[in-house]
């Protein structure tokens, strides 16, 4: 019996020195290795001093390849921190829930291609967050990723998410400009809830169901415009929001006159090519555009379809139903292309 008393101790001594193996320290950050691979770490907290930081793509020969530690309210920050600016590098793929929360000085943030999952509430109170382009890599978007980041005002979501997750741009009270890529199927429960400056947004047609409350109390909000045939929305979709019109494309079905109890109005103008007013008159050149009485356009130019940049020219409300537009520009390109876009 004694024999084991050896044995049993060297295991004991060995034990502490495995548990420290497991995290470490470098460059500004801790971070613990991955069980997974024990070649890659996770940062779980920022502890050097300066406002813009740098994750680097390595630390003490690991390769960082995930941010947060998990948790609920468990944030890399300190409670107390002045970071500003935050640059994420390739290796990353991961943000743990919770992971930057309480950067409330953060403004700027890149985020990488290599990022496929942004855990539920990762930018919570993130309070001077002013813009967000979600890369096309990103597959998992947490619940509530952008809750109150409350100078966001512009965001790109792209199609890989297959659907916007609740809550997440709740209370974004200064978000106006929204972009949704074609692709999304979804938006669910309260995602933009409390945006109070979003005016207009465009849906595109991929998306077939709107959860409750998703645009609730978006005091704002005048016009939406579906790119789809009649989603599937729920009653409270517009509870406590401004006087929205819902806009919707002719050839589309399902539509009747109001959607979640707002007036629907079909959305057409077209071009006139054919009516005499196209081209040049006047030294300028023009043409009438016709369509749906009241509805807002905005005219839009290119200069190189290859290379395309569509610059606003001029935001119109066709009150007749019909307008003549000129661009006193033309001259100035050897090319010039129009289209017609919601606002």
């Amino acid at each position: 019996m004694n024999r084991s008393w050896p044995i049993l101790l060297l295991l004991l001594l060995a034990a502490p020195a495995a548990v420290q193996a497991q995290s470490g320290s470098g460059d500004g950050f801790d971070y613990k290795i991955n069980a997974s691979d024990t070649n890659t770490i996770t940062i779980t907290s920022y502890i050097g001093n300066g406002t813009v930081v740098n994750v680097p793509t390595n630390i003490n020969g690991l390769t960082v390849t995930s941010i947060g530690a998990g948790g609920a309210y468990n944030s890399i920050f300190p409670s107390e921190n002045s970071v500003t600016s935050v640059s994420i590098p390739g290796s990353v793929t991961s943000f743990a829930e919770y992971a930057f929360y309480g950067g409330s000085l953060l403004t700027s943030l890149t985020l990488p291609e290599s990022l496929t999952s942004i855990g539920q509430a990762s930018f919570l109170d993130c309070s001077d967050l002013t813009n967000v382009t979600i890369p096309g890599s990103v597959t998992n978007l947490g619940l509530g990723a952008f809750v109150s980041c409350s100078s966001l005002t512009s965001v790109t979501i792209p199609r890989s998410v297959g659907s916007i997750t609740n809550d997440v741009f709740e209370d974004c009270n200064r978000l106006t400009n929204v972009t949704i890529a074609n692709g999304i199927t979804n938006i669910l429960e309260n995602a933009f809830a409390g945006c109070l400056l979003l005016a207009s947004i465009t849906i595109p047609g991929s998306v077939t169901s709107i959860g409750e409350d998703a645009f609730s109390s978006c005091a704002s909000l005048t016009s939406i415009f579906f790119g789809s045939n009649a989603p599937t929305v729920d009653p409270s979709l517009f509870d406590y929001a401004g006087p929205v019109t819902v806009y919707y494309l002719a050839n589309t079905t399902g539509w009747s006159n109001t959607l979640a109890n707002r007036p629907t109005v079909l959305w057409n103008p077209t071009i006139q090519t054919s009516d005499g007013s196209f081209g040049v008159q006047s030294n300028q050149f023009g043409f009438n555009i016709a369509g749906t009485t009241n509805i807002p356009i905005v005219v839009e130019a290119c200069a190189n379809l290859a290379s395309p940049f569509w610059s606003p020219l001029e935001s119109i409300t066709l009150t007749n139903g019909s307008l003549y537009f000129s661009d006193p520009q033309w001259t100035n390109f050897t090319g010039r292309f129009y289209r017609i876009s919601p606002p």
